[in-house]
C-alpha cells in the first residue's frame, strides 16, 4: 500500500487500484485514519451508589455477621424482610476494599528446586532408590537398594532386605562409600525423596562422610532417570524370576545379575562398553582397539562401508541430570 501512495503522483489512483485488485475506499481509508474517538463511560444504572456500598461494608463487618458468609447475610436478612445487595455485589464491594480473603490457614507446598547434576568421573556423582521384588506369597515384598555411579553406570553397592528403611539404606552407603574410597566432599548422591531418602539418620551420616545431597522434585521420575532404567533392566533381564520365593532367593538372583550387569553387559549410554570398562579407565583402550579392528575391515572391503571410513567412537565426556540449555551454558 505504501508503493501505492509513493506512485499516486504519477499514475492515477483509479487505474492503479484496478491493476492491483485494491478498492479505492480501502487506499482513502488507510491514507486517512478516523480520528480518535473519546471514549464515554458507560452509565451503570444498577451500581450502588456510596452511601450503599457503605451501609453493605458496615453489615457485613457488624459483631453480627462478622463471622458469616454473604450468602448467610443476604438469606438472613431476608427472612428480617430487608435486601441490600446480591450475594455476588457483596463479594465486589469486599474485594474492592481489600476485604475479602481466605481466613483460614491455608497449607503452602514448597517449591522445589529442579535438580542439575554433572558426573565427569567416576565416582563424582552416584544415584541410588529402591524397588519392591514381588514374592511368592500375595502382598508380600521384598526391597532391592541399588547404587549407582551415574558416570559410569557401575553399581558401586546393591543390597536386598526384607524392609525398606533408612537403617539399611545407610549400612549400604556407609559400606559402598568405604569400598570405593571416595574422598570427602568429593561425591554427590542423588535420590528421589522417599522416607528412607529424606530420613534424619541417613542426613547425618552424609554430613559425617561430606557426601552432598541431591533430590528429585516430588512425582517428577525423569530427575532419576538413570536409576529408573536401571531397575527396568534388571526386571526385563532372562534371569529375572519375577516373583521370589524366600530372601535367599532373591540374594542367590543378585549375586548372578550385578555381575553381568557390571561386567558383561554392553551399555548403549557408554559408547556400548561394560559399566566396570567405563569404571576403571579401560573404556579408551576398548574402543581403540574395536576401531582398528574396524579400519582393517574397510581396507579389506572399502565397498562394504557406504558412509566411507568408520568414525571412532567416543566416551561420553560427562552424564547430565537435567542439563542447562545450550545458550544457558
Amino acid at each position: 500500500m505504501s508503493a501505492v501512495l509513493e506512485q499516486r503522483g504519477r499514475v492515477p489512483l483509479a487505474p492503479l487500484c484496478a491493476a492491483l485488485g485494491v478498492s479505492r475506499a480501502t487506499v482513502e481509508r488507510r491514507r486517512t485514519p478516523p480520528p480518535a474517538r473519546a471514549s464515554k463511560p458507560r452509565p451503570a444504572p444498577r451500581a450502588l451508589a456510596q452511601a450503599e456500598q457503605q451501609r453493605v461494608v458496615d453489615v457485613l463487618c457488624s459483631e453480627r455477621f462478622v463471622d458469616r458468609s454473604p450468602a448467610e447475610v443476604v438469606h438472613t436478612l431476608l427472612d428480617e424482610g430487608e435486601y441490600l445487595c446480591s450475594e455476588r455485589t457483596m463479594y465486589r464491594v469486599l474485594a474492592e476494599r481489600g476485604a475479602a480473603k481466605e481466613r483460614r490457614a491455608q497449607r503452602s507446598h514448597p517449591k522445589h528446586a529442579r535438580p542439575e547434576l554433572v558426573a565427569t568421573a567416576p565416582n563424582s556423582a552416584w544415584s541410588w532408590d529402591i524397588t519392591k521384588l514381588r514374592m511368592t506369597v500375595k502382598w508380600s515384598y521384598l526391597y532391592l537398594y541399588v547404587l549407582l555411579d551415574l558416570y559410569s553406570r557401575y553399581v558401586v553397592g546393591w543390597m536386598i532386605a526384607r524392609t525398606e528403611s533408612a537403617a539399611w539404606a545407610k549400612l549400604l552407603i556407609e559400606e559402598s562409600v568405604a569400598k570405593h574410597g571416595v574422598e570427602p566432599g568429593t561425591l554427590v548422591l542423588h535420590s528421589d525423596r522417599g522416607a528412607p531418602m529424606t530420613s534424619k539418620c541417613l542426613a547425618q551420616l552424609l554430613a559425617d562422610l561430606d557426601v552432598t545431597r541431591s533430590f528429585s522434585r516430588p512425582h517428577t521420575s525423569n530427575d532419576n532417570p538413570f536409576s529408573e532404567s536401571h531397575f527396568k533392566t534388571a526386571k526385563y533381564h532372562p534371569s529375572y524370576p519375577g516373583t521370589f520365593a524366600t530372601l535367599e532367593h532373591g540374594v542367590a538372583w543378585g549375586r548372578t545379575f550385578f555381575p553381568w550387569y557390571n561386567d558383561e553387559h554392553k551399555h548403549s549410554g557408554i559408547a556400548f562398553l561394560t559399566p566396570a570398562d567405563a569404571h576403571y579407565g579401560r573404556g579408551e583402550a576398548r574402543l581403540a582397539a574395536r576401531h582398528s579392528v574396524l579400519h582393517a575391515a574397510y581396507a579389506a572391503h572399502p565397498e562394504r562401508f557406504p558412509h566411507g571410513p568408520p568414525k571412532r567412537q567416543v566416551l561420553p565426556a560427562a552424564t547430565y541430570i537435567n542439563p542447562l540449555p545450550v545458550e544457558a551454558q
